[in-house]
């Protein structure tokens, strides 16, 4: 197969993955984050370069948002929200960082493939996205895609979505967030 055939297929599982999301649930977070005070973001791997994706665009839409683990990321207190990408919901670091946001009074949303795992029960929103984790021999969801391509793929395009969604709430436009957008470059 040569690679726009591969681009084609990659297309039609992402179109197939995200007529599969939950529109409640993506509802519910959209409200959850504009209702915050500040926004923190995580994720290992691929899966926190997507959230890091997404902390930039929270902050584009005018929110306080913050990647875990750098070094201007202030303390999470009551009122904000700790948004966590796992595909798994099993990763330790990640464990850890939903049990100290909920010890402190934080809001805590899991995106996931696996809502019953470690990260999903302590959360106190659980959106599931379809895809298949990096072991794929153990899910159920078939992919050509290496790993949790396909998941990652599906959590970028849903954080762009929940923006969209933010912005309509909040009557931004796109002109409005460029004006947001780094300007020492």
């Amino acid at each position: 197969m040569d690679t726009m055939k591969y681009a084609q297929r990659i297309i039609e599982e992402l179109q197939r993955s995200i007529s599969q999301l939950d529109e409640e649930e993506a509802e519910r977070m959209a409200e959850l984050l504009l209702q915050s005070n500040k926004v923190f973001v995580a994720g290992a791997g691929r899966s926190g370069l997507m959230g890091r994706a997404f902390a930039m665009r929270l902050m584009h839409v005018g929110k306080e948002a913050y990647v875990v683990g750098e070094t201007v990321t202030p303390g999470i207190e009551p009122g904000d929200v700790l948004v966590l990408g796992s595909g798994s919901g099993e990763t330790k670091g990640l464990i850890s960082m939903a049990e100290k946001a909920k010890g402190v009074g934080a809001e805590v949303i899991a995106v996931t493939i696996a809502p019953n795992s470690t990260v999903g029960r302590l959360a106190s929103y659980v959106v599931k996205l379809p895809g298949s984790p990096k072991d794929q021999a153990s899910g159920g969801y078939s992919t050509i895609q290496p790993m949790a391509s396909l998941f990652e793929q599906t959590m970028l395009v849903f954080y762009d979505a929940v923006i969209l969604r933010m912005m309509e709430k909040t009557g931004q436009t796109t002109k409005q967030m460029f004006g947001k957008h780094a300007n020492l470059e």
